[in-house]
């Protein structure tokens, strides 16, 4: 016990390695995965008392409080609500044992240390992070522009300009075209607003 109350002093007890995929069912975080829903495990980050997890949808945490409690909180970071952004690798000095990298999600700042032998695969999880942090940036561009465009339609089905006749003449192609705009706008939303980025994960992290 004093071992480990020295670690949490000295500030060595939460240097992070990087667990291999064969190992993720070995670790207290993967109960916590949503394998029902296809959630899956691109990288993991164990350190005495904290688990780092990164999914195709979601960065999870397990906070443990030190290490001579046995508390732990999980905290979800849904990347749809918590946005990736502000990425940084900071390498390892000559007397340094780690790495860092840093990122925020949403309002939520991480800084996570990770043995510096292990440098190669840390590379990879900052140009995998960087890379959803541009996703999700053109993910708001293109909703944005939706939006913008959706509301330059309704616009343009306004009747108030119209003789009355014409718009008792007109009800139903107004209702029924009103429809397919807003089902398309259903749609092309849908799959604008993708945050599944299992595609990036694979192009960068080897598993």
């Amino acid at each position: 016990m004093f071992k480990n109350m020295a670690a949490d002093l000295m500030g060595t007890s939460d240097i992070g390695r990087i667990i291999e995929a064969r190992d993720y069912d070995k670790t207290d975080i993967d109960d916590y995965i949503f394998h029902e829903d296809h959630e899956k495990i691109f990288f993991l980050i164990k350190a005495k008392t904290d688990e780092y997890c990164f999914t195709n949808t979601a960065f999870i945490h397990l906070d443990g409080t030190s290490a001579v409690s046995k508390k732990r909180t999980l905290h979800r970071y849904p990347y749809k609500y918590h946005q990736i952004s502000r990425v940084l690798l900071e390498t390892a000095g000559t007397v340094d044992r780690d790495v860092e990298v840093k990122f925020q999600l949403g309002g939520t700042s991480y800084s996570i240390d990770i043995e510096k032998s292990q440098i190669e695969k840390v590379r990879d999880l900052y140009k995998a992070l960087f890379s959803i942090g541009e996703a999700c940036k053109e993910i708001e561009r293109q909703t944005s522009t939706l939006m913008q465009t959706q509301q330059a339609v309704n616009t343009m089905f306004s009747l108030r300009e119209l003789p009355e006749q014409v718009v008792l003449n007109l009800p139903d192609i107004i209702c029924q075209t009103t429809l397919q705009v807003e089902e398309n706008l259903i749609k092309r939303r849908k799959q604008i607003e993708n945050y599944d980025f299992s595609t990036i994960f694979e192009r960068y992290i080897k598993q």
